[in-house]
């Protein structure tokens, strides 16, 4: 198959090792895998209760596979729990990958235990095949450092900084939240989106071994890269394509003061991140620049044309507009508990 044949903005039904088998060498600029974890849950064409020997040697058979359609300068993440957390690093290195951080996903709630502390994390290993040449675009995933938001120090990095390796922002999708999809667990689409962000440029191939409910899909889609997803199911398939279909549609997302519906859910992903409530945000002129600085330079890594500016006094209308119809996030920093507390 050669590069004009890739299957473009495609997501494919079938054995992902077979479907990967017939794409040619180094066509991915950014792998994405979130696979089954193997602890039992209930697919409708997977049995996710495999014997250890077995679920480590299919782990290895396909991360093989995307590690030789990987780009020479691509990335490759991967999240996994942490009952083979260990063994899928060492799949990693033994097939030639460089780690470059072990992610952790701290979501805010766990599930309920009664004889072990909840878990309330996932592992996320962030790969690249060439460890001097790779990409990775801090600008469009800094946030608002503590010695700006707390501390008003000349000293601090006026870009922000980029984010710790324990990602502490992005809830849990739960059944209630507007963002869940039919089918099975699904990472949340702001962190796909600081992933995605990151680690490609607009115009991207963006590829997904086991697409689920098209979270990845249908992030890629929104920030301007080319994707391919594959999923075993072709009832996940089938609802992953309506989910690209409709966040595709102009009336997609969030649309207010003249802004696109992506750059209002960039905005809102940034408010999310940054943990500044929108009454001290909007009472300091200089937070609002500083978020305004920020989300112009994440914007322009979501499109192949550069766009163009939005200024602070819109970013400011567009988020009194939001917290005036309590579409703006729950932030951590919102809990009592959690007000004064530096962190």
């Amino acid at each position: 198959m050669s590069t004009e044949q890739l299957p473009l903005d495609k997501i494919m039904a079938g054995d992902c090792l077979k479907i990967l088998a017939g794409l040619p060498d180094s066509c991915a600029d950014l792998i994405v895998a979130d696979p089954p974890y193997n602890i039992g849950y209930k697919y409708d064409r997977y049995n996710d209760s495999q014997k250890h020997e077995d679920y480590c040697a299919w782990s290895g058979q396909w991360m093989r596979a995307c590690q030789r359609v990987l780009a020479d300068t691509g990335s490759m993440y991967v999240a996994i729990g942490d009952d083979y957390a260990a063994e899928l690093r060492i799949i990693g290195r033994e097939i030639g990958l460089t780690l470059r951080n072990w992610l952790v996903w701290h979501y805010t709630f766990g599930q309920n235990t009664k004889n072990k502390f909840a878990r309330s994390h996932i592992h996320i290993f962030y790969f690249v095949a060439d460890p001097k040449e790779f990409t990775f675009n801090d600008d469009s995933v800094r946030i608002l450092s503590d010695r700006q938001k707390q501390y008003a120090d000349k000293r601090a990095n006026p870009a922000g900084k980029i984010p710790d390796d324990t990602w502490v922002v992005f809830p849990r999708v739960c059944g209630t939240f507007g963002e869940r999809a039919e089918g099975p667990n699904q990472l949340p689409e702001a962190l796909l989106a600081r992933i995605i962000r990151a680690s490609s440029n607009p115009g991207n191939l963006v590829l997904d071994p086991f697409c689920g409910a098209g979270t990845t899909a249908t992030v890629a889609a929104q920030l301007d890269r080319r994707y391919l997803s594959i999923d075993i199911s072709a009832e996940y398939v089938h609802k992953a394509r309506l989910r690209v279909a409709n966040t595709l549609k102009p009336t997609a997302g969030y649309k207010l003061d003249g802004l696109s519906p992506l750059e209002m859910t960039e905005l809102i992903r940034l408010y999310q991140e940054n943990e500044i409530p929108a009454g001290r945000l909007l009472a300091k002129p200089h937070f609002v620049a500083l978020f305004t600085e920020q989300l112009n330079r994440r914007l322009a890594k979501c499109s192949q044309t550069q766009p163009a500016a939005i200024s602070p006094e819109r970013i400011a209308l567009a988020l009194q507009c939001l917290a005036t119809k309590n579409l703006l996030p729950v932030l951590r920093t919102d809990q009592p508990s959690l007000r004064s507390r530096p962190r």
